[in-house]
């Protein structure tokens, strides 16, 4: 078992570090002493990042990019391993989603999302494991989603990406283990990151609501899972019964996810045209 307990003088890759979950990681990663690789499409963000964790005594380096485009993610494999000569922790983070019926979803916004969420974490895992592989030793993050887990309504397009990423990292962490890489899945809940903007969090459940965390308390989570030397992380932990429930009574817990959600999505939409009317 593989347990991540120091980072000092490690090499760390963070894809989706220009804001929410990402920039946290790469806050946390910088003050414990790790050499930190910052990859997102926002040149500046990351530019700005960089800094500040360099004012605080680390050692950060942008690499913008869009981890979609495999040429793209090519240039930044290859980058991080010429400045850093290795990168011993990979953060599987970018992602972007969206809420809406699966039949309004533009296509091009579906391929866009899978590319995204699921291609990006492929690329960049294909292209760091083999050297990790060799030395015998590193730890690769997928940050998924609890719609990776449980779908729900008005979330297809994007749960379907989340449940390719779980099913990629729950095999692969089977497959590396006794080659001295640990795989760690991290399944979020609702966390305040601009992924749920007024109109997201409008659609969500009242439970869900009152039970948003804050990026810097997954990630948290996150360091204390791979010091634990744990494979899987659901936070809040108290989501985690939703799969027990489902594993047992399937059918129930379809109800209960169409009651909730359906109910909370037509609730925002009633607000909505109330505020039209206003208009």
């Amino acid at each position: 078992m593989a347990r991540l307990t120091s980072c000092k003088g490690l090499a760390a890759l963070v894809t989706g570090a220009s804001s929410g979950i990402g920039r946290a990681l790469a806050l946390r990663l910088g003050r414990d002493g790790a050499r930190v690789a910052l990859v997102a499409r926002r040149a500046a963000e990351l530019e700005a990042l960089a800094a500040e964790i360099r004012g605080g005594g680390g050692e950060a380096i942008p690499l913008p990019g869009d981890v979609s485009d495999r040429s793209a993610a090519e240039r930044i494999a290859a980058r991080a391993l010429r400045e850093f000569g290795r990168v011993d922790v990979l953060f599987n983070n970018a992602g972007y989603g969206g809420h809406g019926p699966f039949l309004e979803w533009d296509l091009d916004d579906l391929e866009r999302m899978m590319r995204v969420n699921y291609l990006g974490s492929v690329y960049l895992t294909r292209l760091l494991l083999p050297q990790m592989v060799e030395r015998r030793t590193g730890w690769v993050v997928f940050v998924a989603s609890v719609a990776g887990r449980i779908g729900t309504p008005e979330e297809s397009a994007y749960a379907a990406t989340k449940h390719a990423v779980v099913g990629l990292a729950e095999a692969l962490s089977v497959e590396v283990e006794d080659a001295g890489v640990h795989v760690l899945t991290v399944c979020p809940g609702v966390v305040r990151t601009p992924f749920f903007d007024p109109e997201g969090l409008a659609r969500l459940p009242p439970v869900a609501r009152r039970g948003i965390v804050e990026p810097g308390e997954l990630v948290d989570a996150v360091f204390d899972a791979l010091a634990r030397g744990r494979h899987e992380l659901t936070f809040p932990r108290s989501l985690a019964l939703g799969y027990v429930v489902k594993a047992i009574a399937p059918e129930f817990m379809r109800r209960q996810v169409k009651r909730v959600t359906i109910d909370a999505i037509a609730r925002e939409r009633e607000t909505g045209r109330r505020r039209g009317g206003r208009r």
